[in-house]
C-alpha cells in the first residue's frame, strides 16, 4: 500500500491538507492533489495514480462529473481508475448519484484515519 500513487481531488484547502496529512500518517508518500475535476483529469495523464480520492461538491467540474468523464475515457487505465468519494454530504440523493459510478466507497468528511486506511486497503487489493 505504501508505494501506491494517490490523487486527492478536493477544492477546500484545509480539507485537502488534512487528507494529505492523514495519508502520510498511513505511510503513503506518493500523493498528488487537484482542486477540481478538470484539473484532476489533466493531472491523471501525467501522474497516473493507483487510486483517486475525490470530493463531490466542487466547481467548475464536480466529483460526479469527473468520475463520469473517467468512466467514458478511451484509455482503459483512466476508464477503470479506482475511485473513493469523500464528501460531507451523505444525503440519499447524492449517494444514489455516486454509487452507480463504480467506486470503492464513500467516506464522510472529515475522514477518520481507520476508515481511510480500510477503504484504501480494500481498493488497492
Amino acid at each position: 500500500m505504501n508505494l501506491a500513487r494517490i490523487l486527492v481531488v478536493e477544492d477546500d484547502e484545509v480539507m485537502r491538507t488534512f487528507v494529505v496529512n492523514s495519508l502520510r500518517r498511513l505511510g503513503l508518500q506518493n500523493i498528488e492533489t487537484a482542486t477540481d475535476g478538470a484539473t484532476a483529469l489533466r493531472t491523471m495523464v501525467v501522474f497516473r495514480p493507483d487510486l483517486v480520492l475525490t470530493d463531490i461538491h466542487m466547481q467548475p467540474m464536480n466529483g460526479l462529473d469527473f468520475v463520469q468523464q473517467l468512466r467514458g475515457h478511451a484509455n482503459p487505465l483512466v476508464k477503470n481508475m479506482k475511485v473513493i468519494f469523500m464528501s460531507a454530504d451523505a444525503s440519499p440523493a447524492t449517494l444514489n448519484e455516486a454509487m452507480p459510478l463504480g467506486t470503492y466507497g464513500y467516506i464522510v468528511k472529515p475522514p477518520r484515519l481507520d476508515t481511510l486506511k480500510a477503504k484504501i486497503e480494500l481498493a488497492l487489493k
